[in-house]
């Protein structure tokens, strides 16, 4: 059962502010009042049965985020990077491992590579999309191939601010080369491609519940979302330090990747909250595309893709003058990323010598805006009246 199937959500009430309320990026608060009982009650229930690791709350979520996405299988990890890390150690990939992944996004995509002991290989992106440029893409493929010291093996796209990736076209490259795809959803959880949820478009998709995402915990936490549920029992076993079902003798290397009971229980009772809140920030994109088309550059879908809105981003010239006239306003904003992965001092080693001219517009012009479930529809309007009044004072 999919999201778009489920059932049990539909009387859930989103409360809006008063449309002079303070705006806020992210109103985690307003959220806790609308499940704060239920996770107290959860809370209680873990306690009594004192299994905080391990628990049968790790179970429960795990089935609810098939039922949601519609993957095969689900593995609740401690963290979004670990679900990233989880999979390519799963496939056997480090030293001389090749693995694809955008310049424009969270360092937690190339850390990942790393920590796995494989090797980062920076793609452009599409400034239009935000995302990995399959044309790009392949060019990197290619000039991995004619070395001899690395072999191409995997793709990390990432779903930044929530719109996915454009995994037919990248998947199309994958398959002429031979590539596996592992998906970063750290950022978009809800959205969809081609009828199919995140968590279900990829053969592997990691997400992350780090409690400002779409879909959030109340501390770390994250989850592998599989079609393949061999697999899932391989990273079950590696989530607890590589052991058997037993749990005693290793059979592989594995790693802490555990996530506790209770943020499995919080993220469980947000899930069933969740579609109403995905129409919430719908309908604040809405308002915003709308009044904003023209004025400032929107982010593009790509092809058959529904966005997440796990962030609200565009491009905008003189961005840093604008954010600050903005804070004058009362409008927050928040920039996601002002410096690109091949420009930081950690991935120095692998910056492409003809650098990734994609990575560094976007760095220099993109700015979110508030988004979340708990905006009004005025206060909305308010942002878009701030951000036209700012834009016709800079011109």
């Amino acid at each position: 059962m999919a999201l778009d199937t489920l059932t049990g959500q539909e009387n859930v009430v989103i409360p809006q502010p008063p449309a002079d309320a303070p705006i806020q990026f992210f109103d985690l608060k307003a959220q806790q009042a609308l499940v704060r009982s239920k996770v107290e009650a959860r809370f209680t229930t873990i306690l009594d049965h004192g299994r905080h690791i391990g628990g049968p709350e790790v179970d429960e979520l795990e089935q609810k985020l098939c039922e949601f996405t519609g993957a095969a299988d689900a593995v609740a990890v401690g963290s979004g990077t670990q679900a990233l890390v989880m999979p390519l150690i799963a496939l056997g990939y480090g030293h001389g491992d090749a693995v694809f992944i955008p310049g424009f996004t969270y360092n937690a995509t190339a850390n990942a590579v790393l920590l796995a002991g494989a090797t980062p290989v920076f793609v452009d992106v599409d400034p239009a999309t935000f995302n990995m440029c399959p044309i790009d893409l392949e060019k990197q493929i290619k000039a991995v191939k004619a070395r001899r010291d690395l072999r191409a093996r995997a793709i990390m796209p990432v779903d930044l601010y929530g719109m996915p990736a454009d995994y037919h076209a990248i998947g199309q490259v994958a398959d002429s080369y031979g590539l596996r795809i592992v998906a970063d959803g750290a950022q978009s959880f809800g959205g969809r491609q081609s009828g199919k949820w995140v968590g279900a478009i990829a053969e592997i998709t990691g997400t992350s519940f780090y409690p400002t995402k779409a879909l959030g915990g109340y501390g770390d936490g994250g989850a592998i979302m599989t079609t393949d549920k061999d697999f899932a029992e391989i990273l079950r076993s590696i989530r607890w330090h590589g052991t058997d079902a037993d749990r005693k003798i290793s059979v592989r290397v594995g790693i802490n990747g555990r996530c506790d009971s209770i943020q499995c229980a919080i993220v469980s009772e947000k899930l069933d909250i969740f579609q109403a809140e995905r129409t919430r920030r719908v309908s604040i994109a809405a308002i915003y595309e709308e009044r904003l088309a023209g004025k400032v550059e929107l982010q593009q879908a790509t092809p058959g893709s529904e966005h997440g809105y796990g962030l609200f981003t565009v491009h905008v010239e003189g961005r840093d003058t604008v954010r600050a006239q903005l804070s004058e306003l009362g409008i927050p904003t928040a920039i996601y990323y002002d410096t690109p992965l091949h420009r930081m001092e950690a991935y120095a080693p692998y910056n492409p010598a003809e650098g990734l001219p994609g990575c560094d517009a976007c760095a220099q012009s993109a700015m979110s805006l508030p988004m979340h479930p708990y905006l009004s529809d005025a206060q909305a309007h308010r942002v878009c009246d701030a951000l036209e009044k700012v834009l016709g004072s800079t011109k």
